[in-house]
């Protein structure tokens, strides 16, 4: 007897046929709450990515044995709760490294040579002269780049920055990461030496409970005044109010930003004002190539969970030894 999945956001027709292949498949809209719990209580299985799925969701899904997000972050799961449950969650973390780390460097190169503003400013009809001072920005090149959080992305933008930017690299990571050390000369530092040596301060840490609002006020006095925050992360680890009170008053240059305490951003948002600000609708990963990848390595996932075979790609691997 096959196996009852749950799609509960749109895959590419082909990872539709996979997944058919080998279960009987179930459509549903995420975001439509009480269908998607109904569905939930007859599943093995489920994929999909953004909609938070609570405990409360799962109550009376007793035959539920995997989950599976089409993404690497996987902060709309309790995870403790999954694994009491016996519920294996997997990710996708190796297939988007590179078109997020690309846009990491696009926001690092956009606020440094302040692209954004500048296009609009031609689009305006204001290139009316030279451009002079008003309209310079900063050197990228042998800039000091400080990335908080060294893990596959950060590699990958460690790897642009030493080696296409004779960036000098440093890093705070809850371990050492001894291949950025060797390749591209990178420096494990505290966060507060970080911070006041860096040039670009990239963000690259997963959401939880002791990364939320990690960089705030007294971070960004840390830093310099030139410096340009960079966050493609997750946006609650940073704490926007303080990070709008930074880039009004001048503590900080710029920022450069992927993603945000509330997403979307809210059309009022004081960032969207700001000239200084290149905002961004949460892209990290959007390429066609890199979506489609993520979305077959999700199904690929979730199949080889419901049938016993999954050896990577395991969030909680606790969920499989009990």
């Amino acid at each position: 007897m096959k196996s009852r999945i749950v799609v509960y956001k749109p895959v590419p027709d082909d990872v539709l046929a996979y997944l058919r292949e080998h279960a009987e498949v179930v459509e549903v809209d995420g975001t439509q709450h009480d269908p998607f719990v109904a569905a939930l209580k007859d599943a093995d299985g489920a994929i999909g990515s953004t909609v938070r799925i609570t405990p409360a969701m799962l109550d009376g899904a007793s035959r539920l044995k995997a989950l599976s997000t089409i993404s690497v972050g996987y902060d709309a799961f309790d995870v403790a709760d999954l694994t009491r449950r016996r519920i294996v969650l997997t990710h996708t973390p190796d297939v988007l490294t590179e078109s997020t780390a690309d846009t990491v460097f696009a926001l690092i190169l956009a606020t440094a040579r302040r692209v954004v503003e500048l296009a609009d400013w031609v689009k305006a009809g204001q290139w009316t002269h030279s451009v002079g001072p008003a309209q310079f920005g900063v050197e990228v090149q042998r800039k000091t780049l400080g990335i908080v959080g060294l893990g596959r992305i950060g590699g990958a933008v460690a790897r642009r920055a030493a080696l296409g930017f004779s960036m000098k690299v440093l890093y705070t990571n809850r371990s050492p990461n001894p291949d950025a050390e060797r390749q591209y000369g990178a420096r494990r530092v505290e966060l507060r030496a970080l911070l006041e040596e860096s040039d670009f301060v990239c963000l690259q840490m997963p959401l939880s409970d002791e990364t939320r609002h990690m960089i705030g006020a007294p971070q960004f006095n840390a830093m310099k005044k030139s410096a340009i925050l960079i966050n493609a992360a997750r946006g609650p680890v940073v704490d926007e109010a303080a990070l709008i009170d930074a880039l009004r008053s001048g503590t900080i240059l710029a920022a450069g930003l992927d993603v945000f305490e509330q997403e979307p951003l809210a059309a009022d948002s004081p960032l969207l004002t700001m000239r200084n600000v290149v905002a961004l609708p949460h892209i990290g990963s959007a390429t066609h190539e890199t979506r489609h990848a993520m979305a077959r390595c999700a199904a690929e996932n979730l199949i080889s969970a419901l049938q016993g075979t999954l050896t990577r790609n395991i969030v909680n691997r606790e969920a499989l030894a009990r």
